[in-house]
């Protein structure tokens, strides 16, 4: 299907739905139940209006995300996981648990390995 060959890898696969450094952060906040748009935006300093739409229109697509829309003045659209983006929650908390214990040295090396790449 469109001249892609999938990846067997299960990272690999994962990767293809949720690349990027807001993706899993999208399902995160969304892993606290339906949001508006701009609750969302709200709950992600720093994310682009474009951007977060650019994702949330790529999950709905891909099956994470159901958006619902309703016929009110003014319009009022909500976003939910479904099945399969909720099914995502025990990977985001393992990412976390490993993520708190990560000592800051090793975060703050990162980091200056990032900005060096960058200019």
């Amino acid at each position: 299907m469109g001249g892609y060959d999938l990846p067997s890898c299960g990272v690999a696969r994962f990767l293809l739905l949720l690349d990027g450094p807001w993706a899993t952060l999208i399902v995160r906040e969304l892993l606290r139940g339906p949001q508006r748009f701009s609750e969302l935006r709200k709950s992600l300093p720093g994310i682009s209006a474009h951007t977060l739409t650019h994702r949330l229109r790529r999950f709905e697509k891909s099956g994470l995300v159901m958006r619902t829309a309703f016929a009110e003045t003014p319009p009022r659209v909500i976003y939910e996981l479904t099945a399969l983006g909720e099914s995502l929650e025990p990977i985001l908390l393992t990412m976390n648990t490993w993520g708190q214990k990560l000592p800051d040295e090793t975060l703050w090396s990162a980091l200056t390995d990032n900005n060096k790449h960058e200019e």
